[in-house]
């Protein structure tokens, strides 16, 4: 066998080693790290980098969800979705419709207390009412103020990078219904391929990691 030969069949039996996998991403039962009470994420992303300071004592389900889906690699690759200056900076549908369903409702995580209130630069999960959190994070571009009486509770702090927060393409305005910005239920379904097609101009998340 030659070397070359060799080499393409170790890439064959990784890649399917891989997708056959049952990880945190296809299995998010084992996506379940209890989080340090305090840990730092880099977003590396299409506009530039900005790190997250994130504290388990703000909101610690959230804290532990947030630091599992970072581990897990779930934002990496994913759209930054909604973009409305002076409001939010939404993501967290990953770019593959497979992951989308497996992290879908039946893995919601419970409430947390509103212990932070929803300032600028600030992140707390989206949701859809009591108790229905799973994967959306949306980072205030203001103070939010009324949003923490309606039970969005932060976990998290952008200290470096706000600028590059603040400068993620934006111009497909809010999303629809409301706008002419991305459909939810068309990118839960349909990933990247309807995003980069649609939309190609939103800003990605190319990777998140915990910082040591």
């Amino acid at each position: 066998m030659t070397h070359l030969r060799f080499a393409l069949l170790l890439l064959a039996t990784l890649f399917l080693g891989a997708c056959g996998s049952s990880g945190p991403l296809s299995d998010p039962s084992k996506a379940n790290s209890k989080a340090p009470e305090t840990y730092q994420v880099e977003f590396d992303t299409t506009a530039g980098k900005f790190v997250v300071d994130v504290r388990r004592e703000w909101a610690p389900l959230g804290a532990d969800r947030f630091y599992n889906l970072v581990k897990s690699g779930f934002y990496d690759n994913a759209r930054f979705f909604r973009v409305v200056p002076g409001f939010v900076v939404q993501f967290g549908i990953p770019a593959s419709p497979a992951v989308a369903k497996a992290w879908g409702e039946n893995t919601v995580i419970q409430d947390d207390p509103v212990k932070q209130s929803n300032a600028a630069g600030f992140l707390s999960f989206a949701s859809r009412g009591p108790n229905t959190r799973t994967t959306q994070v949306f980072i205030n571009l203001r103070p939010n103020q009324n949003l923490d009486d309606m039970g969005f509770a932060p976990f998290g702090l952008v200290t470096t990078g706000m600028d590059v927060v603040t400068k993620l393409h934006s111009g497909y305005g809010e999303g629809a219904p409301m706008g002419a910005g991305p459909d939810q239920q068309r990118i839960t379904a349909e990933g990247e391929e309807y995003l980069s097609k649609e939309f190609p101009k939103l800003d990605k998340i190319n990777r998140a990691r915990i910082l040591p």
